[in-house]
């Protein structure tokens, strides 16, 4: 298990496969203001609110330089689905091992109805241009969310 990441510890190393047929990896992105979001899975009510969410605020993020990725251990292929059907203008990445949700801390047990499972806890990340966690939100309540991550992107611009 990798050590619980913190406000101001630099972001894991990140290299993962995205729905455009690319692959997005944080050294490529320095200089620029990374929102890495992990949610549990593409094409569910919650997880499509939170999508929408970012999606209605892009002109917003892309004014402070941010990069935005959603992260979930759905294929490639359901990603295109998902961005397709919601008109997603950012990136999403498949991290279908979850290797990367493991590295950042939010592969983590669940339960729900009393079953335990393993899955992903809905969170984000801010990190700056130099690739150091500026903002860290875990367990995620989609209300208000996207706003209270725009503020905090604002704040490092």
């Amino acid at each position: 298990m990798a050590k619980e990441l913190k406000i101001g510890n630099r972001a894991p190393a990140f290299t993962m496969p995205t729905a455009s047929g690319e692959k997005i990896a944080l050294k490529d992105l320095k200089g620029r203001t990374v929102i890495l979001y992990f949610y549990p899975k593409d094409l569910t009510s919650g997880c499509t609110k939170e999508a929408l969410d970012f999606r209605d605020k892009i002109k917003q993020f892309n004014r402070l330089n941010c990069t935005i990725i959603g992260v979930s251990k759905d294929s490639v292929i359901r990603h295109e689905k998902f961005k397709d059907k919601y008109e997603l203008p950012f990136i999403l990445a498949s991290d279908e091992n979850t290797e990367i949700c493991e590295k950042y801390g939010v592969w983590a047990e669940k339960n729900l109805y009393g079953r335990k499972y393993m899955g992903i806890v809905r969170s984000t990340f801010l990190i700056d241009a130099s690739g150091v966690i500026q903002g860290i939100w875990r367990k995620v309540k989609i209300a208000g969310h996207v706003d209270a991550v725009l503020l905090a992107a604002k704040a490092l611009s």
